[in-house]
């Protein structure tokens, strides 16, 4: 484990009591990030309970886009592996989905099982990139946006709009389906677009069958919303400042929080590469960043300590974004043995037991 203290190299139990020291005396503390496995979560919970700290994920903007239209109208959701298996109609929405395998994969494979079994698979795309490498039907999205296309979409589908129209074809395409699934990005297409989808789900399944197959945010975000509704029942972003868990996602915005001067300290938690906050160096912070990392040097913060990278020279339970479910992911460097790499979760406990030891309570 390599850290580093005001920019000094230290080793690890001195950087574990600057850690400490920085958090004892500060009054309002935020643990940001949360890029990480899910025993490192369950630590930073901890930690956050103890200081009375409030927890913002990266994932935010895709987390809370998905949860809005959850919350408004429930989801109808499947996995990749009933998507490749069952449909015959799979609409791909934005940019995002084309990103990585997934698409290719479902268009490699013809509905094996079901109502659509033996049929073509049909693809059809909306505001996407042309992908003239795989077969589908594209439909350009109007300049306003995804979230107005597929508003007009949906007013097509349900017959609040005719005529000609491109969305009227497009309709029509997904009111054919067998078994139809919806491809997108939450934050893509954000809170207003991922309600317009749910929505159009929910009419297409008055006559036929079709679900959504939502792409997860790269930073775990996730695991982080399953970890928090099981330690405090509510989704993050959560703050303990008053002795219980708290859900607001205004209040507990970390950016909004230090840039307003409302919080004095910040834990950086990133053993997974995540995007580097803006507000970084602004005001003390201890950073827990995965070895290797662009972030694993003295100037990031105040206080640097580097971990073990899960699923890399660590293992760790992580989001499986094929199988939809949390899974452990054993590490994949052989060269070195658990004894010899520092966890996020070893470290954070250590700062909160240095914490306990300094009598230090929410």
């Amino acid at each position: 484990m390599a850290a580093w203290v005001k920019g000094g190299a230290a080793d690890g139990d001195a950087a574990v009591e600057a850690a400490a020291d920085l958090l004892a005396a500060s009054r309002v503390p935020v643990l940001a990030g949360l890029s990480a496995e899910v025993s490192a979560l369950r630590a930073a919970y901890r930690l956050a309970e103890t200081l009375g700290a409030s927890l913002d994920p990266v994932s935010g903007p895709s987390v809370y886009a998905e949860l809005g239209a959850l919350s408004a109208g429930g989801a109808m959701s499947t996995t990749r592996a009933e998507t490749i298996g069952r449909a015959d109609v799979v609409l791909i929405v934005g940019n995002r989905p084309w990103d990585g395998d997934l698409i290719a994969e479902i268009a490699a494979a013809a509905p094996s099982r079901g109502r659509a079994a033996g049929t073509e698979r049909a693809l059809l795309s909306l505001g996407g990139p042309q992908n003239g490498a795989i077969r589908h039907v594209a439909y350009a999205a109007d300049a306003g946006g995804l979230a107005i296309s597929l508003g007009h979409l949906r007013a097509f589908a349900k017959g609040h709009l005719a005529g000609e129209a491109a969305f009227a074809d497009l309709a029509k395409r997904l009111f054919a389906a067998r078994y139809g699934v919806v491809v997108y990005d939450p934050e893509e297409v954000g809170e207003l677009g991922a309600e317009m989808l749910q929505g159009l789900i929910r009419d297409l399944n008055e006559s036929t069958r079709f679900f959504a197959l939502t792409l997860a945010d790269p930073f775990q975000g996730r695991a982080a919303v399953q970890l928090s509704a099981w330690t405090t029942g509510q989704a993050p972003r959560v703050g303990f400042g008053r002795h219980q868990p708290e859900h607001d996602p205004w209040r507990f915005d970390s950016a909004r929080q230090i840039a307003e001067g409302e919080a004095d300290a910040a834990l950086w938690l990133a053993s997974l590469p995540a995007p580097r906050p803006a507000w970084l160096g602004s005001l003390p912070t201890i950073a827990i960043v995965g070895e290797g990392s662009q972030e694993a040097a003295g100037e990031t913060a105040e206080v640097v300590i580097t971990v073990g990278v899960p699923g890399q020279s660590v293992g760790g339970a992580l989001w499986n974004d094929r199988r939809g479910v949390i899974a452990y992911a054993e590490a994949s460097d052989p060269s070195k043995t658990p004894a010899e790499t520092e966890t996020a979760a070893g470290v954070l406990t250590r700062i909160r037991d240095r914490l306990i030891e300094k009598g230090v309570s929410c």
